[in-house]
């Protein structure tokens, strides 16, 4: 009997946990009774009651393992940890949100069956509202030049097999992007769309800071093209300056270098000191990260397990 691991992370998800409780054993008691399973909770140092209600489901299985964080690391050190913990030939991840499709495990399954080393579930539309969706999808398609393979709506829902698992759990870098490293891998994908649902209990952790940061992430840790684009940019910058001042010299020549020469003077000074400023940032958002591994934290710490 093949054993699969189930990875939710949890935060302030008080709300969602009972009915994802009944839906997900529903999913797994009726429809996959041919396999082990064992469920791994990692609440993400929730204070709304959420590790309460995972005990308590706690109390009806055994094979239901609790890892509590010390405070809120982010949900993707969430992930890592429970992956970190599975001991299943797959490990599947959902969120605890209630906004994915549970009652495709047995499909993911069987794909995971047929040979596939990494199976995902991307969404094909999302009904998180018209800011969230634009800014999905701009920020996938930039993420898109530098891996192709990434899904238009992106993808949080996914199956690896015991092979990709190991080494995913290899990566050891902070500051992770969790959809490019798992693309990363290079293993056989079988991409599976579904149309996300509507949030109808509690709310969206996810703030704006938070998918700024992602963002960044995901922009800084899957390509060297902000770096490349601000060297072309710099050498553009430089060959129109050059322009520039031969052509003043040439003016100074022939004397005809009027006052009027404040416009354009001020102007260039405002350009290339915005293009130095946006390339200082772009620097500085790396050298952040380089300081970040220097450090040598851990990307989150467990204050106790359940098993």
């Amino acid at each position: 009997m093949k054993k699969v691991s189930i990875v939710i992370p949890v935060y302030r998800n008080v709300k969602s946990l009972p009915e994802l409780f009944i839906r997900i054993s529903n999913v797994i008691d009726v429809e996959c009774h041919q396999y082990e399973f064992e469920f791994i909770f990692v609440d993400d140092g929730s204070d709304d009651g959420s590790f309460d209600e995972l005990l308590k489901f706690k109390l009806n299985r055994t094979n239901v393992v609790i890892i509590r964080f010390s405070r809120n690391f982010g949900q993707v050190a969430a992930l890592t940890a429970g992956y970190r913990a599975a001991t299943g030939e797959a490990v599947i991840s959902l969120s605890a949100d209630l906004q994915e499709p549970i009652e495709m495990i047995p499909q993911i399954i069987q794909e995971w069956n047929n040979g596939h080393d990494i199976v995902i579930c991307y969404r094909k539309k999302r009904n998180d509202g018209f800011v969230r969706n634009v800014t999905s999808r701009i920020f996938y398609k930039l993420i898109k030049i530098s891996n192709p393979l990434m899904p238009a709506g992106g993808f949080d829902f996914l199956l690896l097999g015991r092979k990709a698992l190991d080494e995913f759990n290899k990566i050891r870098t902070k500051n992770r992007f969790f959809q490019g490293d798992v693309l990363w891998l290079g293993f056989d994908v079988k991409f599976l769309p579904y149309e996300r649902a509507e949030r109808k209990l509690g709310q969206s952790q996810w703030s704006l800071t938070r998918r700024m940061k992602y963002f960044t992430d995901g922009i800084l840790n899957t390509a060297y093209w902000p770096i490349r684009l601000m060297s072309i940019i710099g050498v553009v910058c430089a060959i129109l300056g050059f322009s520039y001042a031969g052509a003043v010299l040439y003016a100074r020549l022939l004397n005809q270098t009027p006052f009027k020469g404040y416009a354009p003077i001020v102007i260039l000074i405002l350009i290339i000191g915005g293009f130095v400023m946006i390339m200082l940032g772009i620097i500085g958002e790396y050298i952040c990260r380089i300081y970040d591994e220097l450090k040598g934290n851990p990307s989150y710490v467990i204050k106790d397990i359940k098993k």
